[in-house]
This record gives C-alpha cells, structure tokens and sequence, in this order.
C-alpha cells in the first residue's frame, strides 16, 4: 500500500472520529497527519479529492450540490498546489543562497581584515558597517618598520556580491606592489590599471590612498574620485575638506593621479570616510556636510574609536537603524 492509501485510510478513521465525537484531540490527529502529508509530498488537491472520496463512503446521502462544491475546490487546489510548489521550491533556493551569502560574507571579511596600527603619536578610530551582507566598502591599514602608516578607503559603486569581489580584486593588487613604489599616486595609477581590464564598465570604484610619516608629522595622499574627507586644523579650530582630484578607478587606463600632502600639528585630524556617511538620508533628506563636521565636534574629546563609535551611532538613529548604504568611516589624530 503507497502512502496515498495509507493516508486514505488514515483520513477516514480521523473524519470518522471528528463527526462523530468533535474534539481537540482527533483535530490535533489531523494536523499530525497534515504534516505527514506535506512530507510526502502529497498535494493540496489530492487531500481535497481523498476528502470527497472518504465522505462519499461515509455518507451516502451528500447532497449533490455538496459535491459539486467540493469538485469546484478541487479545480482551485490544482492551481494552488503548483503555486504552492514553486513558493517551497524558491523557498528551499533562497535559503540555500543565503547560507551560500552568509559563508561569502565570511570569507571575505577574512580576506579583507585589517588592523589598526598602534602608534604612541597616532589616535586612529576605524568603523565600516556594511548596508547588507556582502560590503562595496573597502579600508586597509599598512604600518612599516619605519613606522610610516598606509591608508586604503575604497567604495565600489553598486552593493552585493559583485561589489565584494572587486573589493577582492583591489586587496590582492594592493598586496601584490613592490614595497618600494607604494606612493599614493603610484598605487592609484597601477590599482586603475588592473580595474580597466578587470572590472565590467558599468562599474565604477572611487579610491583614497594616503601615507602618515609619524618621523615629520606628513600626511601625502591621492584620490581617485573618492568622497573628499576632512582635515582638522587644531591650531585655527578650523575645518577644510581633504578634496584631492582625480577620476575615479577603470575609466582611463592611462590616467594619471596627482599626489597631495598636508602636515599635522599637534592635534590635528584626518577624517575619511565613504558616501554612506555623507548620503544618510533622514525624512528631510540628506544630511548636510557641516553636520558631520558638528558631530565630530561633539566627539571629538574622546578617543578617536569612540569617536568613529558614536558618529555612527547617531547617523543610524537618523535612519531609522536601516542603513542605506555601506558606512565606512576613520579618524586619524596626531598626538605628539
């Protein structure tokens, strides 16, 4: 005997009972043998047309119209039950995807870890908080014996898993530069090279790579469209925007990029960081610049984490703790 029968059987005992006797305990045999069914893959139109078989035996008097009512259902359940199917199937698909995401989601926050150097003259606050699982948002700390402090922040236009494996791609070419040529301008130009033949044009990566030499105090950059950041000067207690031109990454292979530099006092700060800052949107829309600026005032006694900490902490209450976008931003403050 197949299940079909055995349920058959089954169902009649039950129905049976529950006319007979109405009871918590028979529905509860029922809703036993409903999951059973669904683990068979039994249908909805086949329980609906077991139904009618069973109540035909049982009673031999059913009015016509009864069942006539209950082909009229079978003919809806048809329908339904593929409906049904195709729901269990996707179902079982977008669980399947989401394990494969949560795993990629792993996977690249080890390939992309970093961490923040340690530095008797140097503050350093970093925070990136990706929009979904997968982030478009890239930093990387390098610190060398001469204790001269690497900065990478990137930001792949586009979210997801196709921004994520740029931001792969970024990571191994940065590793892959000889030691002795890693200047911004130098990193930019090889970094759009590799871009321009890899990555499909309708995407696009804005970059800002600096270089801090605690032995002076100097601070050389360059930028490839990025979101300009901030510098502090704490002598004039006066903010500027760090707006080093450039164009954006894979665009123009032979592009070249101007290198900048700045001097820290005492004091002074560095802020970077990528559009999820800057494009917070509130019910009043985007925020403007001069807040963030107000927001790094207001935190800016505190060490520089808590200071990354708490902006972050403010701009996702602005937003309804949904962030919109990935959110990547850093603080560097000298010291002494």
């Amino acid at each position: 005997m197949d299940f079909q029968n055995e349920m058959k059987a089954l169902y009649r005992d039950i129905l049976s009972s529950y006319l007979q006797t109405p009871n918590e305990t028979v529905l509860y045999e029922g809703q036993k043998l409903s999951r059973k069914s669904l683990e068979n893959n039994i249908s909805p139109e086949d329980i609906v047309s077991i139904h009618k078989e069973v109540i035909e035996e049982i009673h031999q008097d059913i009015p016509k119209e009864v069942l006539q009512s209950l082909d009229f259902l079978l003919e809806m359940m048809i329908s339904y039950g593929l409906a049904l199917g195709e729901h269990q199937m996707l179902k079982s698909k977008q669980i399947e995807l989401n394990s494969e995401i949560e795993i990629a989601s792993n996977v690249q926050q080890n390939l992309l870890g970093t961490a923040v150097p340690s530095l008797k003259s140097l503050d350093i606050g970093a925070i990136s908080i990706p929009a979904k699982k997968m982030s478009g948002d890239y930093y990387h700390f390098v610190q060398d014996e001469n204790d001269r402090i690497s900065i990478a922040v990137a930001d792949v236009i586009g979210k997801g898993i196709p921004a994520a494996m740029c931001m792969s791609m970024i990571k191994y070419a940065m590793d892959s530069l000889p030691e002795s040529r890693k200047t911004p301008d130098y990193v930019l130009e090889n970094l759009n090279n590799v871009v321009e033949q890899n990555v499909d044009p309708s995407m696009f990566i804005t970059m800002f790579f600096g270089i801090y030499d605690s032995a002076d105090g100097s601070f050389c950059y360059s930028s490839a469209g990025h979101e300009p950041g901030f510098y502090y000067n704490a002598k004039e207690d006066k903010f500027s925007d760090i707006d080093g031109k450039g164009l954006v990454l894979g665009v123009d292979r032979h592009r070249k990029y101007k290198q900048y530099e700045k001097h820290l006092e005492i004091g002074d700060l560095i802020v970077l960081l990528t559009d999820g800052v800057t494009e917070c949107r509130t019910e009043e829309g985007f925020i403007e610049r001069e807040q963030i600026i107000d927001l790094i005032r207001k935190y800016m006694h505190l060490p520089a984490q808590e200071v990354v900490h708490s902006i972050y902490k403010e701009l996702e209450k602005l937003q309804d703790f949904q962030l919109r976008d990935d959110f990547t931003l850093i603080i560097l403050k000298r010291l002494v």
